[in-house]
């Protein structure tokens, strides 16, 4: 895990400020940044370069765990631990395991969706220092965030001249956690 670092948060009340602000930092060759906003915006997906999830091959994996898992319980069992022979019917009856292992193959899967999700999330977040920003709260009703680490900067008051000239409605510098 990486040094906590100081980070600007600039406010916007239009998509296309947001925008440009991001395309103005891009260009002052800043590239840690974190967008806020009330509803998903997927055009911005490809500005702040963010790429596929992997969390469908994780959803993936834990449905192939929990159908192998649960096809090898009965297996073991039914034909292993305790066999029974009523009715000269076969020990190991595969039609009579589809049911179960599709129950726990889909088991394997929400749960490895709601796990991977909350890892993926960084979730249970009891505080983060975005809390601390008065108004900050309205990026869940009309108001549009721009997050931008000063990691690399050599001059962080270029970061804050470009938010400015993106028609930032303010920007606030929040010290490293």
């Amino acid at each position: 895990m990486s040094a906590p670092t100081p980070r600007l948060f600039a406010e916007f009340t239009r998509l296309a400020d947001l925008r440009s602000a991001i395309d103005a930092l891009r260009h002052e060759g800043y590239d840690d940044f974190e967008a806020y906003s009330p509803y998903d915006v997927p055009e911005l997906d490809a500005p702040l370069r963010l790429g596929r999830t992997r969390l469908g091959w994780l959803v993936l994996l834990g449905g192939l765990i929990g159908l192998v898992a649960g096809y090898v319980i009965q297996w073991w069992a039914n034909v292993h631990s305790y066999p029974l022979s009523v009715g000269g019917r076969p020990q190991h009856a595969i039609p009579a395991f589809i049911p179960a292992t599709f129950e726990a193959t889909v088991l394997g899967a929400s749960l490895a969706a709601f796990i991977g999700l909350l890892a993926v999330l960084r979730l249970p977040k009891l505080w983060a220092p975005e809390d601390e920003i008065d108004g900050f709260e309205r990026a869940t009703v009309d108001r549009y965030w721009l997050s931008v680490s000063l990691t690399h900067a050599s001059h962080p008051s270029r970061a804050e001249q470009a938010l400015r000239l993106a028609n930032a409605q303010r920007i606030v510098a929040v010290p490293p956690a």
